[in-house]
């Protein structure tokens, strides 16, 4: 059978989002068993291009959209995501579907389960079937093993580390019969370096199959490593469709963004995307001398899909302190335990006073902020507008941006103090959005995780935990949120502890590193030990000449 025409082609596709043009005359297409990188950045439109195709309730609830889409030469315009499921178009979003209190295998195998007949289902019909479940666990582990990851088919998603869930997702897609095309919207972003690779791998894999792949990254050396072709967008507009052929970082940078970026070494995949001008902040002896902002001793927390078992650091005062490990190592586990929002014990010190673990308020109250790095689940009132998100922390622990009537009787919301707080952060940190008024449920991802900080920096805490900062954030919006961090930290003096599962994003910015393995500290490094010497404290082999003690 001849396969001249493209599997995939758009021609003039547009979109307008409350008067705001989103697309403009988007063209390109994409052939069988080919991975085309789709990268721009953060409101650029990428998401919006994916909704249209999967054919998300979205498009249709706000008008519609203008072009075309056509799929194997046949004009498509779905109705519904199911549509574009029948069709062979499957996708992975940024945030998870999974059902937590589903198995792997269920979540995989979701309405598509196997079934066994008995003389009930006869009679009454097919709901009094029974589920092969030993149908299902195979199945479930055929598809997991395409990816080249070990997850048991019977763990409970709510159980899992994110990077297990991110592959469940995937897996989930791969599964399905006649896959033909695979959306993945950044799907290694909350992924450690080396699962990325091995996922990597896995999409090479299935393009060699024949299956093709749009796959949305802000990492650009996944980008250049892994497409066939390469297809920039820029406000809406494609500003370039090109094979890759020695694309480069720079290259794709300066596409996106307009502008130069600095770049760490070429030569080496694991560099990060961004370069801060000083790379190692805070390594001179001077800081040695600085008090202690922060001590954990013997940190213990039950969250799920982590392991913390004892953890014990100090953090001295003014510090950019980075916390990294392999995913459910326990490292997104450490703020959560501490800022209340899961079981914890141990003992830990602000500024030589303990505080009480197991509440927010109090952790909040003692001059500490969080942003998590569940944005949507933890960050954000998505309802709610831009000022009302930014300015809703600091109403509540400080009682500012309130108005008081009748001799303090009753308060009411400061609009115009709001306002202006929004304003400068949007100015900041270059949210795009329409106005402080926009409800946070319109912007990207990235712009979402913007307001995240705005929130976290309006509180001008002593101590501001930081987990996954960058997470799902394109190349320019990363530098502004990296230097963004620094500036605060150097002309407020605010200390400031990051958890990244970017090993090299890390050592851009802090002055030490604790890696975390197995639920405690295998070592604290400088950000210019050697890569060695972090690969072995991230197995958990750790020995004085490799620990830096806190």
């Amino acid at each position: 059978m001849e396969h001249d025409e493209p599997l995939l082609r758009l021609e003039n596709v547009s979109k307008d989002f409350y008067g705001t043009t989103v697309l403009s005359d988007v063209n390109f297409s994409i052939n069988r068993g080919e991975i085309l990188g789709l990268v721009g950045e953060n409101g650029a439109g990428k998401t919006t291009l994916m909704h249209i195709l999967f054919g998300m309730p979205v498009i249709a609830d706000t008008g519609g959209y203008g072009g075309r889409v056509y799929l194997e030469g046949n004009l498509t315009a779905f109705k519904s995501p199911f549509d574009a499921l029948d069709a062979g178009i499957g996708m992975v979003h940024q945030e998870f579907s999974l059902l937590p209190g589903f198995t792997v295998a269920e979540n995989i195998l979701l309405n598509r389960e196997p079934l066994r007949y008995n003389g009930a289902a006869e009679i009454f019909g097919e709901r009094l079937s029974t589920l092969r479940r030993d149908l299902m666990i195979q199945r479930a582990g055929e598809a997991i093993g395409k990816l080249g990851v070990k997850i048991d088919p019977d763990t409970l998603a709510s159980e899992m580390p994110v990077g297990h869930k991110q592959f469940t997702e995937i897996a989930r897609e791969i599964n399905r019969d006649k896959i033909k095309l695979l959306v993945l919207d950044e799907p290694t972003a909350v992924l450690t370096e080396t699962e990325a690779e091995i996922l990597l791998d896995a999409i090479k894999a299935l393009a060699g199959e024949g299956i093709a792949v749009i796959f949305i990254s802000h990492r650009l050396r996944e980008i250049t490593e892994i497409a066939h072709r390469v297809v920039v967008l820029r406000d809406g507009n494609v500003i370039k469709d090109v094979p890759n052929r020695n694309l480069t970082v720079p290259d794709l940078a300066f596409w996106m963004v307009g502008r130069d970026m600095e770049q760490g070494p070429q030569e080496n995949r694991n560099s990060a995307d961004v370069q801060t001008k000083d790379p190692y902040p805070g390594n001179g002896e001077e800081e040695d001398s600085r008090p202690e902002a922060l001590r954990v001793e013997g940190l213990w927390v039950d969250m799920p899909g982590e392991t913390v078992r004892n953890v014990s650091f100090s953090v001295k005062r003014g510090e950019i302190f980075g916390i990294g490990g392999l995913a459910g190592q326990g490292k997104l586990g450490i703020p959560n335990g501490i800022m209340g929002l899961y079981a914890a014990g141990g003992r830990v010190f602000l500024e030589g006073k303990a505080v009480a673990l197991g509440n927010p308020r109090t952790a909040l109250d003692a001059g500490m902020a969080f942003v998590s790095e569940d944005r949507r689940g933890v960050g954000l009132l998505l309802d709610e507008s831009l000022d009302w998100n930014i300015a809703f922390g600091i109403m509540q622990i400080k009682g500012a941006y309130l108005k008081s009537y009748f001799g303090g009787l009753f308060k009411l919301r400061d609009e115009k103090a709001m306002k202006r707080l929004a304003e400068d952060y949007i100015k900041q940190l270059e949210i795009k959005c329409t106005g402080p008024k926009q409800p946070a449920k319109e912007l990207s991802g990235g712009n979402q995780q913007k307001v995240c900080l705005s929130k976290a920096f309006a509180l001008d805490p002593r101590l501001l935990f930081v987990s996954e900062p960058t997470r799902g954030i394109d190349v320019g919006a990363k530098k502004i949120v990296l230097d963004t961090l620094r500036r605060y930290n150097r002309e407020r003096g605010t200390t400031v502890v990051m958890v990244s599962s970017e090993l090299e994003e890390l050592r851009s910015i802090c002055g030490r590193i604790a890696i975390v393995a197995e639920g405690r500290i295998a070592g604290i490094l400088r950000p210019d030990s050697s890569a060695t010497e972090f690969g072995l404290c991230m197995a958990g082999i750790s020995g004085e000449n490799k620990r830096e003690e806190s």
